[in-house]
């Protein structure tokens, strides 16, 4: 099997390539055109070398090795023309969120994987945590009763590192964009519905950037769900992750149940400063697995292109929330 990394830009490239070399039946290789824009530790052959992976100068290139599956590290805003490239190449995608930048793009990418007869799915691998698997059961089972809100928080440092994160031409947005997804998609699934109002407030506080770094949305669903999302970038320079970024309360009739899906973590200290290390379940590589599984069959795995599509269009609501200073309606299609 043949899979590919389009794309150094998104910081979980890495990350990607190292769980699909854990695979250990899997050639991979990478093409990162834009390097050129960063630094060059960054991206470009030098690291592909360091990840013990192929590179491609060209997509072409690539492109003419063919891969049976790419996964889209680059900007956002390329997310869109890649996946139309793949699919137009026969190759199944596995997309890093958020899957497009508008609803129209991702619905594009959908309509292309499905007349392509290729996987489309989406990098959103909190789904494989053991906790949410765990509330997911609880509230299937209906241990909570009925539920009756959900408070959620992604909230992270702004992503200083890679300056796209918040040049709205190459990133679509910013705390919005990039934060309230993860998050959307669990509560999609795990109510097993869309909203169907969202209001959103947000700033530039606590750097002034040409994106909002701090958000919140308050979300209505038609069976009377009220649910929020704090997407913020709040979390100041240095601050090691306790494990407490992404967070789901619960509340129901018969119960409250409360998760942090990154709370394995060992905290402590040296002569550098605070010390934080995760030892929870790895969750990109159960996602990278399912997507070897899925190019394998060619049957789509959870969370594919419609979960993306979903998320997509609830961020595009909210930013039209923003405009309007009022809540508005969540304009999208099941069918699509």
């Amino acid at each position: 099997m043949k899979i590919a990394i389009l794309s150094f830009a998104h910081l979980h490239a890495t990350e990607y390539a190292a769980a699909l070399r854990r695979c250990g039946d899997i050639e991979i290789a990478a093409c990162d055109a834009g390097h050129a824009e960063r630094p060059a530790e960054q991206g470009g052959k030098a690291l592909a070398d360091a990840l013990g992976i192929g590179y491609f100068a060209t997509e072409d290139e690539l492109w003419a090795w063919r891969p049976d599956g790419v996964v889209i590290c680059a900007e956002n805003v390329r997310h869109h023309e890649l996946a139309l490239r793949a699919a137009a190449e026969g190759v199944h995608v596995l997309c890093e969120k958020p899957l497009a930048t508008s609803a129209a793009d991702a619905a594009a990418m959908l309509d292309a994987a499905r007349a392509a007869g290729t996987v489309l799915m989406t990098a959103f691998p909190v789904r494989f945590s053991p906790a949410y698997a765990e509330l997911r059961s609880a509230v299937r089972q209906g241990a909570l009763g009925r539920i009756v809100s959900i408070s959620a928080t992604n909230c992270g440092g702004v992503p200083t590192s890679r300056d796209w994160f918040t040049d709205p031409a190459r990133a679509g947005g910013g705390a919005l964009t990039d934060h309230v997804v993860h998050v959307a998609d669990l509560l999609a699934d795990l109510l097993n519905d869309d909203p169907i109002e969202v209001y959103a407030i947000a700033n530039a506080i606590p750097t002034p950037a040409p994106v909002e770094t701090a958000g919140l949305l308050s979300l209505r669903y038609r069976d009377g769900v009220i649910a929020s999302i704090d997407c913020s970038w709040s979390r100041p320079p240095g601050r090691p992750s306790t494990g407490d970024l992404v967070t789901l309360t619960v509340v129901g009739t018969e119960g409250v149940a409360e998760i942090a899906p990154f709370a394995d973590v060992l905290t402590g200290w040296n002569g550098h400063g605070a010390l934080a290390h995760g030892y929870g379940a790895p969750l990109d590589d159960l996602l990278i697995r399912a997507f070897r599984e899925a190019v394998r069959t060619g049957e789509a795995r959870q969370p594919d292109g419609l979960a993306g599509y979903r998320t997509a269009a609830l961020v595009e609501a909210a930013y039209r929330s923003l405009t309007e200073t009022a809540p508005v309606p969540v304009r999208m299609s099941q069918e699509t």
